[in-house]
């Protein structure tokens, strides 16, 4: 079956439209496989469906197989990874709208800090609240989640931040200007709880706009 999938995507290049598949392997009944395939939208599905590739591939599988496979669509009606639910909250709840009591909910208590900034990791709720509060005194801001990405224990966000220096910032005195930066959050997840996050943005950028470097 394997062999057979991956002959098919390596035909099907450039043509399939499929943009997530999944095997499963029954563990109660292993002669049973089950392939879930998502696709954009119900008309890219039917296209891919009326592929030369795909009608091939179907009567081979159908040959591996005992009987007929059978064939369900179905419309996705409710998605969610419950761990960048847990991400999202810090960018909402705890970030933007400055809920602290939010941190224990989400973060677990020997949480990993590793930020571009420290030149040491900080660990705990505390890390978590030190720079939340540092940041929050010194800007009246906003994340735009512009892609978001969830895989096994991680889920990485690509965002950019919009910040209004009204309070001291790293010794500088606020300037009162409009700043924008981006910037890249991976968050790894255990337990229903986020345990290490890794943040990289662009501070030379916000640095520019309030006017410390040229």
């Amino acid at each position: 079956m394997s062999d057979l999938l991956d002959k098919y995507v390596a035909q099907s290049q450039g043509k399939r439209t499929v943009t997530h598949s999944i095997v499963g392997k029954d563990r109660d009944q292993t002669d049973h496989y089950v392939n879930f395939v998502e696709f954009p939208s119900y008309e890219e599905a039917m296209k891919n469906s009326n592929l030369p590739e795909t009608d091939r591939m179907f009567h081979e599988m159908v040959s591996l197989c005992d009987g007929m496979p059978t064939f369900t669509n179905l419309d996705a009606v409710r998605d969610e990874h419950l761990n960048t639910l847990l991400a999202n909250r810090m960018y909402d709840d705890i970030a933007v709208k400055g809920d602290l009591s939010v941190i224990e909910e989400i973060f677990a208590s020997d949480y990993r800090d590793h930020d571009v900034s420290n030149p040491v990791d900080k660990t705990g709720y505390a890390a978590v609240r030190e720079d939340v509060e540092m940041w929050r005194s010194a800007f009246d801001f906003t994340f735009t989640r512009d892609a978001q990405m969830a895989q096994d224990d991680y889920v990485t966000t690509l965002w950019t931040w919009t910040g209004t220096h009204k309070g001291e910032f790293m010794g500088i005195a606020p300037t009162g200007k409009s700043c924008t930066m981006t910037g890249t959050t991976v968050f790894r997840c255990q337990d229903g709880m986020i345990k290490e996050g890794w943040w990289h943005y662009d501070a030379m950028a916000l640095m520019r706009q309030l006017g410390v470097m040229e």
